[in-house]
């Protein structure tokens, strides 16, 4: 995989990579820019002896992180910093820093959109939490992937009662009143604005159809019972 190539040590140069890869220069130039468009900060050497390799400052120490990783990584620094934590909050902001200094400008951009997409209200009801189990991978990560990259999901839903409702939605925006999460929703087929409590999610599904985000202000009242004010 490309990608890891070019986390070697040494940099490579495009000739070398291009006859590795069995693609030609162009196309190899074409595959880095991509790789630059996604958030992988691709350094290129010039001059004979030049090469190209994924910048020296990328990754926590040794560990090197792919976009999806350190786009889940940022959104949970932004979730933490947005519940002002006394214990945590010193060292958030320059951790932040220097993980968005390792993506591009438009990366930077998605990743700015999608923290705004991510809600925090105050911790939830003794009622709730009495309620409340935890939500399974298998539905956290195709909801989460539906989220993150906007897409058309159907779900079951259980409400309050046990019913069981199948729902097509529009997982536009998400909720934390800690530890309960709540996907804000617009759901085409009543056309309407619901609030789904994520934990009585079950069996989501990407339908292949993605969706355009709608301003926060649709959903003012679904958040009214949250104690959070949008203008």
């Amino acid at each position: 995989m490309l990608s890891s190539r070019l986390k070697a040590e040494e940099p490579m140069a495009i000739g070398a990579l291009a006859a590795e890869f069995g693609v030609s220069r162009s196309t190899l130039t074409r595959d880095i820019a991509l790789l630059r468009d996604r958030g992988l900060p691709v350094d290129a050497d010039r001059g004979r002896g030049g090469g190209v390799r994924v910048a020296s400052t990328w990754g926590v120490g040794r560990l090197n992180l792919d976009y999806r990783e350190a786009v889940d990584l940022l959104v949970s620094l932004a979730v933490a910093e947005q519940t002002r934590s006394p214990i945590l909050m010193a060292n958030l902001a320059p951790i932040r820093r220097k993980l968005m200094a390792s993506f591009s400008a438009n990366s930077r951009n998605r990743i700015n959109q999608l923290k705004a997409r991510i809600l925090i209200g105050g911790p939830t009801s003794a009622s709730v939490i009495s309620t409340y189990v935890p939500p399974k991978p298998r539905v956290v990560e195709p909801l989460h992937e539906a989220f993150l990259t906007m897409q058309v999901a159907q779900i079951t839903y259980s409400d309050g009662e046990g019913r069981r409702t199948k729902r097509v939605i529009e997982p536009q925006y998400l909720l934390l009143n800690y530890p309960v999460w709540y996907v804000l929703a617009y759901d085409p087929g009543r056309q309407a604005i619901r609030t789904f409590r994520c934990d009585r999610l079950q069996a989501p599904q990407q339908l292949g159809e993605t969706f355009r985000l709608r301003g926060v202000a649709d959903f003012r009242v679904g958040l009214e019972s949250f104690d959070i004010i949008v203008p």
